[in-house]
């Protein structure tokens, strides 16, 4: 029977019948799992994580690096099942260059695989392909989104209480009342993360160590989100990378912010829809206020001034600094350029960062000119995979020339 190959971001629909996902991994030894989750994106409890460990959970079953769902058995309350990779952690520092090859298989189906672009940038977990229900059946979803946090990180974003891993352990992160050598006082206090959303303290205590580091670390600012909701950022919500993304920024924002609120404009349309992403319901946050959304064409001033508009309302004493995420050049340009010179002076910094697939000339070259003006701009681009990057060299391009600008 001939075999379809599926390209990341790809679906296909599946019979209310048990489906194999084979894993093939080559280069590295590892680990296959899977996660059982509500609509929510959380798992039910722990042990809707299927592992070596616990092999077997309402319907869904791991053999080996073989995962196999009676989808017929599923429980209702079940929304979606993850299939996930990730490098064993007995093997410190391995991580994934060639991306697992998923073979799909369901009797009276024809099979299918996927294979998802290599990877290179420390990946240690892989999110291969997920299965969702839809119109009362089910589909199959083309992920390959890949992570570096580990098996434990991934699975402690998704709600699962897990152990440490025996992996060596890593350098000690700044903590509340632990200071560090030439750092200008201590660590934010991060209880409030550890209480509400585990999942994001170890970024958040990197997020914290890049403002120490910077000297910046008993100042606050409110963090805002923009994200660009174009037709061609399709595949990168699809495939939970924007979501990962935001939650990196959530995670610096607890450490800039003791809401545990970032205010997220999608940038689409003349009415830019504005909602928050918060420490108790950032999981698949994302996911759900995209698709309320209709994709736009990269009208980057009006979620600008949304944003602006915004701060300014709420009376907030401190500097604003507001996260731009751009996939492609503006066609609003000159109005960009208005905004950021009318906002010098009301304490709003601005971060573009690029991420998608597109050109971003005009956000790179803002301060090339010896004349440019834009002391309260700056860009980083993080790569066409933001959540791929190490937590360490992540931040420190998010808040690197924040953290000047703040200390002048």
């Amino acid at each position: 029977m001939q075999t379809t190959s599926l390209r990341k971001g790809e679906n296909a629909g599946l019979l209310t019948a048990p489906v194999m996902l084979a894993v093939s991994v080559h280069g590295l030894a590892a680990d296959v799992s899977a996660l059982l989750l509500g609509a929510d994106g959380r798992v039910r409890s722990d042990d809707d994580l299927v592992f070596y460990n616990h092999p077997a959970q309402d319907g869904v079953s791991l053999a080996g690096s073989a995962v196999t769902a009676d989808l017929a058995r599923v429980p209702a309350d079940v929304d979606r099942l993850v299939v996930v990779a990730s490098a064993d952690p007995l093997q410190p520092g391995a991580v994934f260059t060639r991306a697992p090859l998923l073979s799909i298989t369901q009797t009276g189906s024809p099979a299918s695989s996927f294979t998802a672009p290599d990877f290179t940038s420390g990946e240690t977990v892989v999110v291969l392909a997920e299965l969702y229900r839809r119109d009362k059946g089910w589909k199959i979803r083309a992920v390959g989104q890949g992570y570096a946090s580990g098996l434990a990180g991934l699975a402690t974003d998704y709600g699962v209480d897990v152990e440490s891993e025996p992996a060596a352990t890593p350098a000690p992160l700044p903590t509340q009342g632990r200071r560090v050598p030439g750092s200008a006082g201590p660590a934010v206090d991060l209880s409030k993360v550890e209480r509400m959303a585990p999942g994001l303290l170890t970024p958040a205590r990197h997020a914290g160590k890049a403002l120490v580091d910077r000297d910046v670390v008993n100042r606050r600012a409110a963090v805002y989100l923009i994200l660009d909701h174009d037709w061609h950022m399709e595949e990168l919500y699809e495939s939970f990378a924007v979501q990962a993304f935001a939650e990196r920024v959530l995670a610096l924002s607890a450490t800039l912010d003791d809401d545990g609120t970032v205010p997220v404009v999608f940038s689409s349309g003349p009415e830019p829809f504005l909602e928050e992403i918060r420490l108790d319901n950032y999981r698949g946050r994302i996911g759900q206020l995209h698709t309320q959304v209709d994709w736009g064409s990269g009208n980057v001033a009006d979620a600008m001034r949304r944003a602006v508009g915004h701060y300014q309302e709420s009376g907030a004493a401190d500097p604003a600094f507001i996260v731009t995420q751009v996939g492609d050049e503006p066609w609003d340009k000159a109005e960009v350029r208005s905004l950021l010179q009318n906002t010098a002076s009301l304490g709003v910094f601005w971060l573009f960062v690029g991420f998608g697939r597109g050109k971003l000339a005009f956000y790179k070259n803002l301060n090339a000119s010896a004349s440019a003006t834009f002391t309260n701009v700056a860009f980083y681009d993080a790569s066409k995979n933001p959540g791929s990057v190490p937590e360490e060299r992540f931040y420190a391009g998010l808040v690197d020339a924040f953290a000047t600008w703040l200390r002048r």
